[in-house]
């Protein structure tokens, strides 16, 4: 796993809800941690690994607000220091630290920043919890890269394939693409797209309203889709992708919607629709995934094309955060036409 500039960002490693039962061991960019929740009602996350015998911190329970190791009991504080040895009540403990890193709650979920991080607080999620709008949360695991992740959710032409009868199906019909850089990113702007033979418009959306329908790549682990329409509602699919390695990605999805009146009846139909789709997106990529482990381990095979829209902006952005560089500049506009 080749460290980078990358570990200077928030990613997402589990629900506040889970860890508040009890302490879990997450894993962000190949490395271990044990998160918990510490004395002040925050959060913590430390290297899991108590420094005794090398027991899983993570194994252990949160005790006053301290995590426990679950074999000589040994309890280290949220920034790591050990504070207490239970054999030696009497003896003030030796300057014994863990590792920690930044850690925090919001939206729900714990984020954590093994570097130093670029912005004191995550990215939050457009509307979540706001008056009007309906959401509720995925959490997928892939077997391919944070790139490669992104490429597959901002990516059209692939929906008329893997997705045909449910989301979209091929109509040959021309659109129209722009593509804009911007100072977090890139985003391209549909025109004329086709809603033909889809079951999520034919009972979401009347086919006769117009749809304003932009995808957007914000740096360096988050896509964001959007559909607008004429009659004022809203589709928001926001998907935060957290490194397990370079080859394995976990996917917090949350959908956020306004339907007005029926968004909640609305849900009880999109909510496993998504699923479904969300999961043809994890088949296909494990298939890539294995298919580029049989020929060798690496993407040399890739051949690109125009309709590739938005690929070039992602690598181009995280290959300059990675490395520190100036990422691509923002307001350059490119036009394509597609056929979907």
């Amino acid at each position: 796993m080749t460290m980078s500039k990358l570990t200077n960002y928030w990613y997402i490693v589990a629900r506040e809800r889970d860890v508040r039962r009890k302490p879990r061991s997450i894993r962000l960019f190949n490395q271990h941690y044990v998160v918990f929740q510490a004395q002040n009602g925050e959060f913590a996350a430390l290297q899991d690994r108590c420094p005794h015998r090398n027991v899983p911190l993570s194994e252990g329970k949160v005790c006053d607000g301290e995590i426990q190791c679950p074999y000589h009991g040994w309890r280290f504080n949220s920034k790591g220091e050990l504070s207490h040895i239970p054999s030696l009540p009497t003896q003030t403990p030796p300057n014994i630290i863990v590792p920690s890193v930044h850690c925090c709650a919001q939206d729900g979920y714990i984020w954590l920043c093994v570097g130093e991080p670029e912005s004191p607080k995550p990215l939050p999620f457009a509307h979540l919890g706001e008056t009007g709008w309906v959401s509720f949360k995925m959490r997928k695991r892939f077997q391919a890269s944070v790139a490669q992740c992104l490429e597959n959710f901002l990516d059209c032409p692939h929906a008329v394939y893997v997705h045909q009868g449910l989301f979209r199906s091929p109509t040959r019909k021309p659109v129209r693409a722009t593509l804009r850089y911007l100072s977090d990113g890139a985003q391209v702007e549909y025109a004329n797209e086709p809603r033909e033979q889809s079951l999520v418009w034919q009972w979401l959306q009347n086919s006769d309203t117009e749809m304003r329908h932009t995808d957007r790549f914000i740096a360096p682990a988050t896509s964001r889709v959007d559909y607008q329409f004429s009659d004022k509602k809203h589709y928001i699919i926001t998907s935060s992708c957290t490194p397990l390695s370079d080859t394995e990605t976990e996917v917090h999805t949350v959908m956020t919607f306004k339907y007005g009146q029926w968004g909640n009846f609305i849900r009880l139909f999109f909510e496993p629709l998504s699923h479904i789709i969300i999961q043809q997106d994890v088949n296909i990529l494990k298939k890539q995934r294995d298919n580029i482990n049989r020929f060798g381990g690496t993407e040399r095979f890739y051949i690109h094309s125009e309709m590739d829209v938005l690929l070039p902006a992602i690598v181009a952005w995280r290959k300059a955060l990675s490395e520190g560089t100036t990422p691509p500049p923002a307001d350059m506009v490119k036009e394509f036409e597609l056929f979907l």
